[in-house]
């Protein structure tokens, strides 16, 4: 639940209008001052939540291991995202970013905060986690789209394919250190130390936005706040490419949440691992997100960005067959990192693709919609995946969902919700 969400999404920072020559460079918005603070608070944040993920999967396994209410962690995740991502970004076009993201802050620490303190305590119930789960859902739901709709303040639009890109690298970084971080936190020091550490590293995020000094401004809308929700959501329903991303969304997201609802279960029953195991198999996924991050530009300028979703959709369902098929636990790390190419890869391309589609007015309500659809099909498949798992078996559902997802990649790929 850092500055950046499930889908790899990331900030992007620049010096503003007349930067020097170097905007096509990949690293050209490291040479602003801005950019470097808001992308080191991003990274220790990412880093934070993925040791919050692996602390909150395993927790529950611990407290109740049964498929559905490890499943849940995810559902309770995603769901204030499906329920308050649109409301959310109306209210991030209205109002002072700058004071929303440090209110923001302050929730998430304390609800990390309790997290933690109940947990070292020995006070925590299934309940319990799934309530402080929520309680944090919303306070990122309310970061998220103000987070994103702050880009067009700091970042030249020729730099922002740069800058997601970056962005992706901070979040995939995490991801391949966070979790085998999370494994070794709570082996050597308890189930609690994760979400301490969670909530320490918002503190990063608050200082940096603290710092931060707004030099440009969006334009505010004059309509009132039902009046401006309506108008985000008849933007992103008409015919076009948004329209078009969000179903793309749906479609890969929907098989694809098998594999984070379900890995606690993998890890635990199939593979006999431990929280350490745990966290280096995710580490696994991670390191295939930034591979995916070298080689991804390539790969769309040969194929395009419709060809890239397609290939990159086949690879995951590849992965999920895989995974689900082994015992072998070299065999899962290689898994692993196939699935994290192949994640990346499909929604670091919609998410450029939501973004150029988007006007600066509508910004903060376009991607609340991609951010609502991205949770309300995590939120779903992570509830119809864990029924499947509870009536079957956990590698059972893995493998119903990779060949769902390889039927779904050629329709995904083509001219669909237009």
């Amino acid at each position: 639940m850092g500055p950046t969400d499930a889908a790899g999404e990331g900030l992007a920072v620049s010096e503003g209008p007349g930067s020097r020559g170097e905007t096509n460079h990949p690293l050209a918005p490291f040479a602003s001052s801005t950019y470097r603070m808001f992308w080191a608070a991003s990274l220790f944040s990412n880093v934070g939540t993925w040791v919050h993920e692996i602390g909150a999967g395993w927790l529950m396994s611990t407290l109740d291991g049964s498929p559905l209410m490890v499943s849940a962690v995810r559902t309770a995740t995603a769901l204030p995202m499906v329920l308050l991502a649109i409301p959310a970004g109306a209210l991030s076009d209205r109002i002072d970013r700058r004071k929303m993201l440090m209110v923001v802050q302050c929730w998430l620490i304390i609800s990390a905060g309790a997290l933690a303190l109940l947990t070292w305590s020995d006070r925590i119930t299934p309940t319990g986690l799934l309530l402080l789960t929520i309680l944090m859902g919303v306070g990122a739901v309310m970061h998220v789209p103000t987070w994103q709709a702050s880009i067009p303040e700091i970042v030249d639009r020729q730099h922002l394919t740069q800058a997601i890109a970056l962005g992706s690298v901070s979040f995939n970084l995490a991801r391949s250190v966070g979790p085998a971080v999370g494994g070794l936190l709570i082996v050597a020091v308890g189930l609690w130390a994760p979400f301490a550490v969670n909530a320490i590293s918002f503190a990063f995020v608050l200082l940096a936005v603290f710092l931060w000094r707004r030099t440009r401004q969006t334009p505010k809308p004059s309509d009132g706040f039902f009046a401006s929700m309506t108008a985000g959501l008849k933007m992103v329903a008409a015919p076009g490419e948004m329209r078009r991303t969000l179903v793309r969304v749906a479609m890969f997201v929907l098989p694809a949440s098998s594999l984070w609802g379900l890995l606690p279960l993998i890890v635990r029953q199939q593979l006999a691992w431990d929280a350490k195991g745990y966290g280096y198999l995710v580490g696994a996924i991670g390191l295939g997100a930034v591979l995916a991050a070298v080689w991804l530009p390539r790969l769309r300028v040969r194929l395009g960005a419709d060809r890239t979703i397609v290939m990159a959709m086949l690879g995951y369902a590849a992965g999920l067959a895989m995974l689900a098929a082994s015992t072998s636990k070299p065999l899962a790390l290689i898994a692993a990192t196939v699935l994290g190419t192949g994640w990346m890869a499909v929604l670091t391309t919609l998410n450029a693709n939501a973004q150029f589609a988007l006007p600066d007015a509508m910004r903060a309500r376009g991607m609340a919609c991609y951010l609502s659809a991205f949770a309300t099909a995590m939120a779903v498949g992570s509830i119809v995946w864990g029924r499947v798992a509870a009536d079957q078996s956990p590698a059972f559902a893995l493998g119903l969902a990779a060949g769902g997802l390889a039927l779904l990649a050629i329709p995904a790929g083509g001219r669909v919700g237009t």
